[in-house]
């Protein structure tokens, strides 16, 4: 379930059954009742898609600003984005945990071809409704890796993508069908990095099919999404993109305008300057393998962090 909701995020998954108004009508509060505007300056409504990450991001904003006296009412895992991105152009979300390369090409540009975090940032700030703004973005990402197992990375003294070309022809590489004719996929992995593969092994989208695969020496690189909580329980090396064939998905507010004051984009601010990878590994890990409770783990980070909790 888990990463068929992350699938949502990035824009790979199949439309949603229902019309949207219908979907609309359906979700809402925790309770079950409808979404309503985003009240004044004091308050904000948080929301999140319906996967762990994102419910855990929503958790650490909706901590943080509760503890600089903002009025938070959440509204998490919500749904896809077809079915929160209204709300918050609206104004009945004030503030959600985007990754803003799935942004930029699912509701703002999907002709985009910005890659690195400062180009894609500049598309979504020069196309983004009026209403809406992004907020810093974080050093985190939840992007498409190229991942070895930790041994094959060391046998091999690797680092980086780059460093497979002269390993390549003698490896079998796996990721989902998709990524045979993806532009950042086995062509943009030839393009920018001359690597050509021995062979191409179908499997499932940085679930445990592929995770099975890599550890087992069926595949010796796959393709796995940066935050996989197995990265750290499978001993995984996800290689660092030089070139940025796979787009940044830093992890950053979606704000409604309207809905924030300099308190509440002073805070995100803050729980963004301080959110790496490696940290949001750490806490997928906590809540997805490890079954934390999401109010814990956002609290002990942000107290770790030196930040109000």
């Amino acid at each position: 379930m888990y990463l068929t909701a992350r699938s949502l995020k990035r824009g790979y998954a199949a439309s949603l059954a229902l019309a949207a108004g219908i979907a609309l009508a359906a979700c809402g509060t925790a309770s079950g009742g409808p979404l309503t505007p985003s009240p004044s300056k004091g308050s904000v409504v948080v929301g999140s898609a319906n996967f762990p990450e994102d419910e855990l991001m929503a958790q650490i904003y909706a901590t943080a600003l509760a503890a600089r006296g903002v009025k938070v009412t959440d509204e998490f895992s919500i749904g896809a984005r077809e079915v929160y991105y209204p709300e918050v152009e609206k104004g009945a979300i004030a503030i959600i945990p985007e990754y803003n390369g799935a942004l930029l090409t699912t509701a703002v540009d999907p002709s985009s071809t910005a890659a690195t975090t400062a180009q894609v940032d500049a598309r979504l700030a020069a196309g983004l409704p009026a209403s809406l703004e992004i907020l810093n973005p974080s050093p985190a990402q939840d992007k498409d890796s190229v991942t070895v197992t930790q041994a094959f990375a060391m046998r091999h003294h690797l680092t980086s993508i780059a460093q497979l070309k002269p390993l390549a022809a003698s490896m079998v590489f796996g990721a989902p069908a998709e990524f045979a004719t993806r532009a950042d996929g086995q062509a943009g992995l030839r393009k920018r990095y001359g690597l050509v593969f021995k062979g191409f092994d179908v499997l499932d989208e940085s679930g445990p099919i592929t995770l099975k695969a890599l550890t087992d020496d069926q595949v010796q690189a796959a393709d796995v999404f940066t935050t996989t909580p197995q990265i750290l329980t499978d001993h995984l090396v996800a290689l660092a993109d030089p070139k940025s064939d796979f787009a940044a998905q830093n992890v950053v507010p979606l704000v409604y305008r309207k809905g924030v004051n300099a308190t509440i984009v002073n805070a995100l601010n803050a729980v963004s300057a301080r959110l790496t990878t490696a940290g949001l590994l750490e806490m997928d890990k906590a809540i997805i393998v490890d079954h934390a409770n999401y109010s814990t783990v956002a609290t002990a980070w942000l107290k770790a962090e030196g930040l109000p909790s």
